[in-house]
């Protein structure tokens, strides 16, 4: 992917990367509309939830005891899951693991990136560490944001076919929210997006063999990201043109790098409020469609039973992701197959946590394996990455042949969770993860929705 094969390309100015770097490192909490710093809050308490439930599942209880054995035993940043202090390091690996694995987390639909995941862990292992204030933790985070999401958009869908966007634009996102916090000039700022680059990495060979790497992507991203900002703020120095050089990050990993997409309306355009939340459960290609097949089971009252077959009418991406799952082996793997998700929502007009728990001994579940089918549909791939749209058609027992369209699913902005049930959804994810009791939680949630307020960022959960 040559950037002499990429016409894009040959827009770039060569000041993209610095572009970026400046406007984080300028970025001012009192330059930040009310409606982002909201909507910024709304996410984090929302990722605080992910987090929490993911105390206890394998792949995050391998990588606590990796920083229990690698890490300090002490230190000013907290491991969520397990409530252990240690360094900024490897409280992000850990909490960035956990918020992405029971794939609860937020999205951006025009980069296919999940920035919660990879920027709140750093931003807050960080925070931690240096006693910065709330508001400066929700300004590092909107800088995350802003950086990550152009950076996944300028990528393009080329590079989404083979690299997980969350782990590599992640680690940038990460560098841009740790190096807002250490106080990164625009020269710094940028040595560390050159250093976070460079070591970008993430691919999606891992659904083939229901393999854990998907939390890795964004343990490491978030770790990565953090020690790029702390390279840079010691003089440590990174590619200039990381993203937009010959042999930088688009010449590398995409052949429709489009540079505009980086510098597109800074300050002026914010992407954190395009952002959407999940609702179901599982990968955020699953859902237009699930929206949809509930939409037709309601609008009919239909059962499972009623139900023969289900064709997914998708965009290429959803293919490419979840195409390679035919027959799920774990939940997680379960989350990347359209059959499981729509034979979930068929048998229980719900596809969460729980019903994803029981999939692989849920036999009616599993009876769609062999009922549901995708099929690329132009209209809805034309849109994608910027709209999502749900499409599907049920043929009934009776033969009879039912269509349902969604053009935003919930949790998109248009159509987006609202403050309680924010709250609620981050509750239950808590309970999940059987970190607190009751009390516990109810103490800490009104925390996480004052976090701007706090003059010093210290331990969440006491």
């Amino acid at each position: 992917m040559a950037s002499e094969k990429n016409p894009a390309m040959a827009a770039a100015t060569g000041e993209e990367s610095a572009t970026l770097a400046a406007f984080a490192a300028g970025l001012r909490y009192e330059d930040i509309p009310d409606a982002v710093v909201d909507r910024t809050i709304d996410f984090f308490v929302d990722w605080a939830g992910s987090v929490l439930s993911g105390a206890g599942q394998r792949a995050i209880v391998a990588l606590e005891k990796l920083a229990e054995t690698m890490g300090p035993s002490e230190g000013r940043s907290e491991i969520l899951v397990s409530r252990r202090m240690t360094s900024p390091l490897f409280a992000a690996l850990v909490n960035a693991a956990a918020a992405h694995i029971s794939e609860q987390d937020d999205v951006h639909n025009g980069s296919v990136f999940h920035p919660a995941a990879v920027v709140f862990p750093a931003a807050l292992a960080t925070a931690q560490h240096v006693g910065a204030s709330g508001r400066d933790l929700i300004a590092a985070s909107v800088a995350g944001y802003e950086v990550g999401i152009r950076v996944g958009e300028f990528l393009g869908r080329s590079h989404y076919r083979v690299f997980h966007t969350t782990g590599t634009a992640g680690t940038l996102a990460a560098a841009v929210a740790t190096g807002r916090l250490l106080g990164l000039d625009a020269v710094r700022m940028l040595h560390a997006i050159g250093s976070a680059g460079t070591q970008a990495a993430g691919l999606w060979e891992f659904l083939r063999d229901a393999a854990d790497s998907k939390q890795l992507h964004t343990a490491k991203a978030a770790a990565d990201g953090l020690t790029a900002a702390f390279l840079a703020m010691d003089g440590f120095t990174g590619a200039r043109r990381i993203l937009e050089g010959r042999q930088g990050m688009a010449a590398g990993m995409s052949s429709d790098a489009d540079p505009a997409r980086l510098v597109d309306r800074l300050g002026a355009r914010w992407a954190v409020l395009e952002t959407s939340f999940k609702f179901h459960a599982s990968c955020r290609h699953t859902h237009p469609a699930a929206d949809a097949l509930l939409g037709v089971l309601e609008a009919n009252d239909l059962s499972a039973g009623d139900v023969s077959r289900i064709v997914a009418h998708v965009h290429q991406g959803a293919i490419d992701v979840l195409g390679p799952v035919t027959d799920p082996v774990t939940v997680h793997q379960a989350k990347f197959s359209m059959p499981a998700t729509l034979g979930l929502i068929a048998t229980h007009r719900r596809a969460g946590m729980a019903e994803f728990d029981a999939y692989l001994g849920d036999d009616a579940a599993r009876t769609f394996l062999g009922r549901v089918e995708m099929q690329l549909d132009p209209e809805v791939d034309a849109a994608y990455p910027n709209r999502w749209i749900g499409k599907v058609s049920v043929t009934t027992a009776s033969g009879e042949v039912l269509q349902c369209r969604v053009d935003e699913p919930k949790g998109d902005p248009g159509n987006t969770l609202s403050r309680t049930e924010i709250d609620a959804k981050a509750r239950r994810l808590a309970a999940y993860g059987r970190t607190l009791e009751a009390a516990g939680i109810d103490r800490l949630m009104p925390d996480l929705w004052s976090i701007a307020s706090r003059n010093e960022i210290g331990r969440l959960i006491p």
